[in-house]
């Protein structure tokens, strides 16, 4: 008792002393981890014991007690510093703003009605999706409880109310809705702007709408947007029940603490599945320990919780892909059979791809002048920057503008406002060839940065230039398809290249889901159209979907792992498009690689029959928090528990990744060689013999020990050792500095278990 009243007394004295110096000093939000096991037992409950401490002018946000232990309180950047030297605060990190990553993918996926992973798993109606995001508008028809079954006992959330938002808005479908505004309330000078925004889980900005029908949205029928896309409009796992964190705010982002604050509520609500599509914020990936998605990540999938994530839109650049922790799926994001063509056609006779979703009034064939205000050397106008264009330069022409700075939809209202009568939207050598389709407010067309380098030529070079847009409505069946979108976040891991990242890609181009009430398609002010549903790209569109795929494999196999469930779409994920060929990156038109996609396109015609799995503990992931270097206070602060690392520390590349990369110094030369292991569980039938198939880069040999496997009811895990040696004279790696490879395990042909091996070389000076 004693120590805990000193305890106690430290922590007093630390946050009382005076500061004379710094009184008037600016408050900031931080997060702070405090070892719980220290809470003096006076205190009742740890919120009691955190206000207690911070009562005299501090404001406790945030208390958190699932996933993580700790607050986050407004207090003065002196105060979180010397808070951070007491015994019980294990760390502290400033509130960090993250940003948004933003029917006819779940066929492109290999669901189909009559038979597989649908009907196997009742199109999920078992399992539970908490959507961390924007929020959602419950009346839209694919949020529908209609025929459903009673919620699942095992939910204990709520239906938090609020601005145009009441109890009855949930519904079987939608089993619970919360949102989250406290670190934003304290953030933001004058709050969360209430006349653009909802104080409540109501969706103002369509984005949480969006990702929460792409993965778990009922059939609507004669859906499309404007026309576009109209057919059957349904999630991947139509019968799943949503659960709607709002932790993202119109025109102010999303905070740390308000997402961790999500993570916390969602596990102990009992939610199944987390999808969230937010990242970034600097573009620096933070080491695991200060990154709270990270953070609360691990604390759901440690409690059964399979977790989803984003891989960011920072592509073609590599090593630009986000959320990275190995415990986290994080999805990249490809196209699908279906586009939207625009052509440009040019008075020469040239026609050039483009895409563009346009609803208005058709240019109708008819040619007009058509300038690049660019050729000024004016930067703002070559953008079509706001108040950058001279209206005797542009009135009544098609206006070329470069891609890049302000928003593409906002780029076509500025030509409008200057007079002009449509835009080309050029690609920029750093977007390369991805186009992404826009509901433009006045005739447009996206085009690629090489065409787009053809049309200015011509208008910088032709007497009399002239253009018009050929708009083609939405096509199907395009070949080939899927192609690794330009704007996905690509490999190597930046924190860890052990660990291959992205894990897989899934649909995130072009994608049709239901839509906010409270703003436009493009989400402009200006923008007064009203729509059902809406078209997308981004990653943000392709997490929800293997979100909903998660769903429809936890209901399909309730005893599986979220390691598990990741490891059947990673091992079963496919490498050729609908035309049989290597996936095609978007960016170059060339082969893509691992780097791009990581174990492939996601296909869950296979993965509900995986045949074998690897799977991961929490011990797992704890050894390989070792392996990498943290001590044990630091590994406390993502586990919430003491750790102990074993004496021998062991090798990052051993964790039971169905990857595996193999590191070597480029210090050395000759033959060098590594040895891994991995571990795989049988989930198919019980008695079954695996042999393994090889497939080895240039100047690199992979040998299997056992080349065999073989499982009966008494024996459902093997392990073997895979050898990579490498000859680095003869070596031949790729642009992206690595070389590729795979192993297989194959039972004869009914189950193909494919690990991707990448080898590379990394400085270790």
């Amino acid at each position: 008792m004693a120590s805990s009243i000193n305890l106690l007394l430290l922590f007093f004295f630390f946050l009382c002393s005076p500061i004379t110096s710094l009184q008037t000093e600016k408050k900031k939000t931080f997060i702070f981890r405090v070892d719980s096991g220290l809470k003096p037992s006076v205190f009742f409950t740890h919120y009691h014991w955190y206000s207690s401490e911070f009562a005299e002018g501090s404001q406790i946000l945030h208390s958190y007690n699932t996933v993580f232990h700790g607050f986050s309180a407004t207090v003065t950047p002196n105060d979180a510093e010397i808070l951070r030297n007491h015994p019980a605060v294990l760390a502290v990190f400033e509130d960090r703003r993250r940003e948004l990553h933003t029917t006819r993918s779940p066929q492109f996926l290999g669901l189909r009605n009559q038979k597989g992973l649908w009907s196997n798993s009742d199109y999920g109606s078992d399992v539970i999706i908490g959507v961390l995001d924007t929020g959602i508008w419950p009346e839209r028809r694919s949020f529908s409880d209609l025929n459903l079954g009673p919620v699942p006992k095992r939910w204990r959330g709520v239906c938090q109310t609020g601005a145009r938002f009441e109890s009855g808005n949930c519904n079987r479908k939608i089993v619970g809705a919360r949102f989250f505004a406290k670190g934003q309330q304290a953030a933001v000078i004058g709050g969360i702007n209430q006349t653009v925004e909802f104080l409540s889980p109501r969706d103002a900005d369509g984005h949480g709408t969006h990702t929460a029908s792409t993965a778990a949205g009922r059939q609507a029928f004669r859906a499309s947007m404007a026309g576009y896309a109209a057919g059957v409009a349904k999630g991947v796992a139509p019968k799943a029940r949503i659960a709607a964190y709002k932790v993202c705010w119109k025109d102010s982002g999303c905070l740390d603490s308000d997402i961790l604050a999500a993570f916390d509520a969602a596990v102990s609500d009992g939610v199944d599945i987390i999808s969230i599509s937010i990242g970034g914020g600097d573009g620096i990936p933070s080491p695991y320990y200060l990154d709270p998605i990270a953070i609360g990540s691990y604390g759901a999938a440690s409690m059964g919780v399979f977790v989803s994530s984003s891989a960011g839109n920072d592509g073609p650049n590599g090593m630009s892909v986000t959320n990275l922790a190995p415990w986290v799926t994080t999805v990249g994001a490809g196209t699908i059979d279906r586009d939207f063509p625009a052509d440009v056609i040019l008075g020469d006779g040239h026609r050039l791809r483009g895409v563009s979703l346009y609803s208005g009034e058709p240019l109708n064939g008819r040619m007009f002048p058509v300038v690049y205000p660019g050729k000024t050397g004016m930067l703002a106008a070559s953008l079509c920057m706001e108040n950058s264009l001279d209206p005797k330069l542009v009135r009544g022409k098609i206006v070329i503008c470069d891609r890049g700075s302000n928003p593409r939809v906002a780029k076509g209202l500025v030509v409008k406002k200057a007079g002009g009568v449509g835009m080309i939207l050029a690609n920029a050598a750093s977007n390369g060839e991805g186009l992404v389709g826009d509901a433009h407010l006045i005739p447009a067309s996206n085009v690629g940065s090489s065409a787009g380098e053809r049309i200015k030529a011509y208008a910088l070079t032709h007497p009399n230039p002239v253009a018009t847009i050929d708009f083609k409505g939405t096509v199907i069946g395009v070949k080939p398809a899927p192609v690794v979108a330009s704007f996905s976040g690509r490999g190597p891991n930046g924190l860890n290249p052990e660990i291959l990242k992205p894990d897989l890609i899934a649909p995130g181009v072009n994608i049709l889901a239901a839509w906010t009430d409270a703003v436009g398609p493009t989400g402009m002010v200006s923008d007064r159209r009203k729509t059902e549903f809406n078209i997308l790209s981004g990653t943000s569109m392709a997490c929800p979907h293997v979100s909903g795929a998660a769903a429809l494999l936890k209901s399909a196999h309730p005893d599986w792992s979220p390691a598990a469930i990741r490891s059947a779409m990673m091992t079963t994920a496919s490498l050729v498009d609908n035309s049989n060929r290597s996936l095609i990156d978007e960016s170059t038109g060339k082969h893509s690689t691992p780097y791009d996609f990581g174990s492939g396109h996601l296909n869950l015609g296979r993965a509900i029959d995986p045949g074998l799995v690897y799977d991961i503990t929490n011990d797992d992931y704890i050894a390989f928090l070792c392996s990498i270097g943290y001590e044990t206070k630091t590994i406390q602060v993502i586990t919430r528990t003491p750790v102990r690392c074993p004496r021998r520390k062991p090798s990052p590349d051993n964790l039971n990744y169905p990857s595996i990369t193999a590191l070597f110094p480029t210090s050395n030369r000759g033959f060098l060689s590594k040895t891994l292991v991995r571990t795989v569980t049988n989930v198919g039938q019980p008695e079954a013999v695996y042999r393994a198939w090889i497939e080895s880069p240039k100047g690199v040999t992979v040998t299997v020990t056992p080349s065999r496997l073989v499982f009966t009811s008494a024996v459902k895990k093997r392990s073997y050792v895979v050898t990579v040696t490498l000859d680095t004279k003869n070596l031949v790696l790729g642009a992206s500095g690595a070389a590729f490879g795979s192993v297989t395990w194959s039972d004869g042909g009914r189950h193909v278990v494919r690990s991707i091996v990448v080898v590379t070389q990394i400085n270790t000076l």
